[in-house]
This record gives C-alpha cells, structure tokens and sequence, in this order.
C-alpha cells in the first residue's frame, strides 16, 4: 500500500503542473498577506520567550484548515462518511474533494465516484460540515448542469457547499471518457464563461447569454441557493492571466496548490493586480493553498517510504507542519486545504483539528 501511496502522489504532483504555463517567479520584494491593524512590533523579549508563547506571535494572520481527499483514489462510501464524521466531530470545517472520474496512478484497478453525487450524499449525512470540489474541471459538466447540481447540494446541506472550478489538465481522463480537451487558451475561455453562467443562475431571476461557447436563452434556474448571495465560489490556478482575470470578475477566493512560500506570495501578488485591473478592491479576494501533509515519522514511512518527500508537502511533528502553515500565512493564505492521500486514517483527521488547527487560529 505504501508505495501505491507513492506513485499517486508523484503522478497527481507532475501533472498538476501542466494547468497553467510554467513561468520563472521574480524574488517578491514584499510580502502582500493583509496584516491585522495596531500589530505591535516584535522586541528581543518576544525573541527570547518560550517557543510555546512565541507560536502565537510569529504569525500575521490566522489560518484555517480544511480537509482535501483525493476521491478517484478508490475511496468507499463508508471511508467517505468515516471521513465527514471525523472532521465535524474535530473542528475542520470544510471537507473538499477531487473532481475525477479515474485514478492517477491506477486507472485500472481504482474506482472514483462522481464528485457532486458524493457531496450530496454527505450533505444530508451532516449537520455543520462545509463541502465543496477542488476544483471541478469545465471540460466535464456544462455550466447549466454544474450550478444545477450545486444548487441542489446547497439545498440537501441546509447552506454548506462550495463550487470550486479550474480549467482542466489530465488529458487521458478526457480521452478515456470522452471529454473533449481544447487547447488551454479555450479552456480558460469555457472558464470565464461558465463562472458568468453558475454566477447569474444563482443570482438572477431570468437571463439570457450570448457567449463563444454557450448560448442560454430565457434562463431562470429554480430553486435558488439557500446561500446569499451565492455559494463560494473559487478557482484554482498559478495566477496566470487565464484564470486570474476570470477568478478576479466573479469568484470570491483563489487557490493555488504545492508550491513554496514565496512563490505563493507572487501568485497573491498576480491575482491582486488582475483585481485592480478588473476594478475590484483586491483586498475582497481570499486566498488559499493545497498542499500534502504528512504528520509523523509512521504516516511519513507508509506514504513515502524511503523516498524524500517533496519540498512542497508538509511533513513533520505538529509544531514542524504548523511553523510551515504560519509561513503562508505570512504571505497571505487565509486557508490551506491538507491533502490527505491516507484515507483509511481518520486519526489523522483528529489530529489536524485537535492539535493542528489551534496552533495556527
């Protein structure tokens, strides 16, 4: 199991990287994470303190946790509620899940459930748990369909769901389904387009649209979300203009995924700019990180084994992961969603809520 763990792992990171065009990032000059008001300036005391007082100091902001499930790596109905369970009975909030329909590393032997069939059925299997999808692929769903099913999730869950939403990468998924899979500046294209479409059948009473792709005519998409205005919307990416600029006209929080600090403060630097260039306060866009976490030396060895995990996961005791976390706060990340490839393990889950989360509120 352990090196299936592995091979998952190295075959989702080396493709997620194909979603955006890769680009050389410039040393930011400054760190653009908003900062709390009247924040008093460190002295040498605060230096000098115990490690267990310092924690709560070197901080800018605090920083949620949420689960993050690979749901095409064969998890089981029953893994799934094990899963939703241990978040609401430990503190994490929001429970996000993969939108695959095949494995990364083993299509052939590994199932996958359709992403909103599972978080409906979870919706009305909890009582405070958030659920949403990171991120759905436009290439899957047209945009009537996605924010139908969104909708319809919101309902079932009482006002708890969250649509994230990215341009697409994992061609032989498309080409073993049948999903077409236009070249990336189309894709960015049915992004923008579809973020328009879910956004205006949320919110307005009757629309048409016209665009390149879609073409919807006297629209009124009932029931409406129980959420108001409308359910979060997010989207993933690098910063690239073709995801920035849309996720800057219509989504309320971008997340990027397994990168380093300082190139986490350049993809909040990018999508910041795209806002003022769209005429939104940049200071209105949250954002967020997914990223691997690994929390002792026995989950480090069944994951890995005697391979080096990447720089980009956070690996390590409770302080080590949180010190990392803190790192990204500083940059202005106000989430990090914890990839948890072990999905037998809900101790773990336990343990992100209870011993986590606290050291970085």
């Amino acid at each position: 199991r352990g090196g299936d763990c592995r091979a998952e792992l190295r075959v989702g990171h080396a493709a997620v990287e194909n979603l955006e065009p890769a680009v050389v990032l410039p040393e930011p000059d400054r760190r653009p994470g908003r900062r709390r008001q009247n924040q008093p300036s460190r002295t040498l005391l605060d230096v000098c303190q115990p490690l267990c007082h310092r924690q709560s100091r070197i901080r800018s902001a605090p920083v949620r946790l949420a689960l993050m499930i690979e749901g095409q790596e064969d998890v089981t109905w029953e893994q799934w509620l094990a899963l939703a369970r241990a978040c609401e009975e430990n503190r994490i909030d929001t429970l996000f899940r993969s939108d695959h329909y095949m494995s990364f590393a083993h299509p052939a032997e590994k199932g996958a459930m359709d992403a909103w069939t599972t978080l409906a059925g979870l919706a009305a299997a909890t009582t405070t748990l958030r659920l949403g999808t990171l991120v759905s692929p436009v290439t899957f769903r047209h945009p009537s369909l996605l924010g139908k099913a969104v909708a319809t999730a919101d309902h079932i869950s009482g006002g708890r769901v969250e649509l994230g939403m990215g341009a697409g990468w994992n061609v032989p998924e498309h080409r073993a389904y049948g999903f077409p899979f236009p070249p990336l500046r189309e894709r960015t294209e049915l992004l923008a387009e579809q973020l328009e479409i879910v956004h205006r059948q949320w919110k307005d009473d009757r629309f048409d649209f016209h665009g390149r792709h879609y073409e919807l005519e006297n629209c009124t998409a009932l029931p409406k979300p129980v959420q108001k205005p409308h359910p979060p919307l997010l989207v993933g990416g690098k910063g690239m203009p073709g995801t920035a600029r849309p996720a800057a006209r219509w989504a309320d929080e971008y997340n990027t995924f397994m990168m380093p600090p300082d190139e986490f403060a350049e993809v909040v630097r990018r999508v910041r700019e795209a806002c003022e260039q769209e005429g939104r306060d940049p200071g209105t866009m949250r954002f967020s990180l997914m990223t691997g976490c690994v929390i002792g030396d026995e989950r480090k060895r069944r994951l890995y084994g005697d391979e080096t995990p990447p720089d980009t996961a956070l690996v390590g005791s409770v302080e080590e992961v949180a010190t990392r976390i803190r790192e990204y706060g500083d940059r202005g990340c106000e989430r990090v969603m914890l990839q948890h490839l072990l999905h037998d393990d809900v101790d773990a889950v336990a343990e992100f809520g209870r011993d986590l989360a606290p050291l970085v509120a």
